[in-house]
């Protein structure tokens, strides 16, 4: 089960994330401004933002059987349609509307869903595994599209990852899915158990609560620090003088140590609880966004180096902190809740991916958007020290009883 659903976040992160390759040529084709370009981007994760509640809510209703058919279909389908777009306007509609509403149906949400009723105290692990999919999707998307891009261009390109999702959907049906959607009887009761004498959560019921609008507010802030600077960057380098396989593979290559760090994260979280892992996460942030700015001013592949380590190993890895804080403050509906928390984070996002091609069309440079970014890691780190709800529950190492 686990694997099944870090393979789908791989295929909906990867294939999602890789529009940041596709930028140049792209905008080499329709002679659009990167405000213009980002903005495709920015409404694709806007889009994936508004959806993800309904996606939580089909989830739970419908099972995740439909919700994997059906997402697969309308994503590699449009994949499939971008290869022939004529305008810039029907690029925002096939890659930022259908897409991510395609990949949302098998991404995230459907997956933290089923995970939280298969994992009990290693719930950490298995959301930090969840999350790390979108390391390994980079890592393996972004130098295949370079690629592809190199030899058949973009438009073909987008044609066969498209042609790719659509040759999935036999193997995904016939899976057990009866199954899969049951979870483990132990910890089902245990969710039970911990949901008794209390009313069942619901989403109004959720949204009066001080952990929902943190956690809420956590994920915005995280999200515009992220998306000002990934979606961006495999141009970014190549400005600065890097090949551009060079840039996609250093782009990928963020996406595989953030693996890394999601791990350590989960190992953290389960050892000195959210907030201090939350610390050390965002600190890393901060080095890296300090790292790349030097190595956009005096260009080294050590400058580079350091900012894959320090920003990738921090990248993703306080939404499986939002996922876990959100299992245990949310019983019983799971799905609902942190849909509705990724809808935040579709928003930052958006932000980040717009406000990032915006503010180099109004700089010519970068820097500026790296400024955003720390200000956004800045705003989330403070949120986990200042609102208690964020704290999470501490190990039983350091309270000496279970919380």
């Amino acid at each position: 089960m686990l694997a099944l659903c870090t393979a789908m976040n791989i295929l909906s992160r990867g294939a999602g994330e890789s529009f940041a390759v596709f930028l140049l040529p792209v905008a080499a084709e329709f002679g659009a401004d990167r405000a213009a370009l980002t903005g495709v981007y920015a409404t694709a994760v806007l889009v994936a933002g508004l959806v993800a509640p309904f996606v939580g809510v089909a989830v739970d209703r419908l099972g995740p059987r439909r919700c994997y058919l059906a997402g697969l279909l309308l994503f590699g389908g449009a994949y499939a349609l971008a290869g022939q777009v004529a305008a810039l306007w029907q690029l925002y509609i096939v890659i930022g509307v259908l897409a991510p509403a395609g990949a949302s149906l098998v991404g995230m949400v459907p997956a933290s869903t089923l995970v939280s009723r298969w994992f009990g105290d290693r719930l950490p692990t298995a959301m930090a595994v969840l999350s790390a999919a979108m390391g390994t999707g980079m890592l393996a998307f972004a130098p295949l599209a370079q690629w592809l891009i190199d030899r058949v261009g973009w438009r073909h390109a987008y044609e066969l990852i498209g042609l790719a999702l659509l040759v999935l959907l036999v193997p995904l049906a016939l899976l057990p899915w009866s199954r899969i959607a049951a979870g483990s009887a132990d910890v089902v009761e245990a969710m039970r158990r911990r949901g008794a004498g209390q009313a069942a959560w619901t989403v109004a019921r959720a949204l009066r609560t001080p952990i929902f609008w943190a956690l809420a507010g956590m994920m915005f802030s995280t999200a515009v620090s992220t998306y000002v600077v990934s979606v961006q960057l495999v141009a970014c380098l190549v400005d600065a003088g890097y090949p551009p396989l060079v840039a996609a593979w250093t782009f990928g290559l963020a996406g595989m140590i953030s693996i890394a760090g999601m791990m350590g994260a989960a190992a953290l979280a389960e050892r000195l609880g959210e907030r201090l892992t939350a610390t050390v996460s965002y600190s890393l942030t901060l080095l890296g966004l300090a790292l790349l700015g030097l190595a956009l001013v005096r260009p080294s592949g050590w400058l580079v180096a350091g900012y894959v380590l320090a920003f990738g190993g921090a990248q993703g890895s306080r939404g499986p902190l939002a996922a876990v804080l959100a299992a245990r403050g949310f019983p019983g509906a799971m799905g609902r809740v942190y849909g509705m928390v990724l809808l935040a984070a579709g928003a930052g996002s958006a932000l980040g991916a717009w406000a990032g091609g915006a503010l180099f069309d109004l700089t010519g440079g970068y820097h500026a958007g790296l400024a955003l970014s720390a200000l956004g890691a800045l705003g989330g780190l403070a949120l986990f020290w200042t609102v208690p709800a964020l704290g999470g529950r501490r190990p039983d190492s350091l309270t000496g009883a279970r919380s």
